[in-house]
C-alpha cells in the first residue's frame, strides 16, 4: 500500500538551509522585498491556511513585524531560527517561534512545527497533516498490554 504524500508536505520536508547570522537575515528580507510579486501566503500554524497571497503591503507589513519580533525574542548574537529552502529564489520560508524551539537543528523523530510559513504554495493545515509521534499513547498502552 502507497500513500501519496501531499506536495506542500513534500515542500515543507524538503531541503533547507538555516538563516544563521542576522545580515543574512536582512538580505532574505530584501531578496523577498525585491521581486515585487504579490504571490506570497502567510500562514500562522495553528490557524486556518490562507486560501489567498497576501498583498505585497501585507507581506511587507509581516515581515516588518516577524523580523522585530525575531530580534526582540530572539536575543542572541545569531539568528538560526528562519530556513529557506533556495537563499536567491526562495519559494518556502520556515520561520520559528523564538519561544517554542524545542529541536529545531539536529535530529528528532517529532521536531516542534515553525510558528510562520512564508511560501508560494497553498497550504495545508499542518498540525491535522503531520499527527504527532504517539509516545504518549504507546506509554500508555504499555501499562494494559501485560
Amino acid at each position: 500500500m502507497t500513500t501519496e504524500v501531499h506536495p506542500f508536505i513534500s515542500a515543507f520536508r524538503g531541503s533547507f538551509s538555516g538563516i544563521l547570522r542576522w545580515p543574512q537575515l536582512d538580505e532574505l528580507w530584501a531578496t523577498i522585498r525585491n521581486d515585487n510579486t504579490d504571490s506570497w501566503y502567510i500562514y500562522a500554524i495553528g490557524e486556518t491556511p490562507p486560501v489567498s497571497t497576501s498583498s505585497q503591503q501585507k507581506l511587507f507589513e509581516f515581515i516588518d513585524a516577524i523580523d522585530k519580533l525575531l530580534h526582540d525574542e530572539h536575543q542572541e548574537d545569531y539568528c538560526g531560527v528562519v530556513y529557506v529552502d533556495d537563499r536567491e529564489k526562495p519559494t518556502f520560508i520556515k520561520i520559528f517561534d523564538p519561544n517554542n524551539l524545542g529541536v529545531t537543528c539536529g535530529f528528532s523523530d517529532n521536531p516542534p512545527l515553525p510558528g510562520w510559513i512564508l511560501t508560494r504554495m497553498q497550504p495545508i493545515d499542518l498540525p491535522s497533516a503531520l499527527p504527532g509521534s504517539g509516545n504518549r499513547r504507546r506509554w500508555w498502552q504499555r501499562i494494559f498490554a501485560s
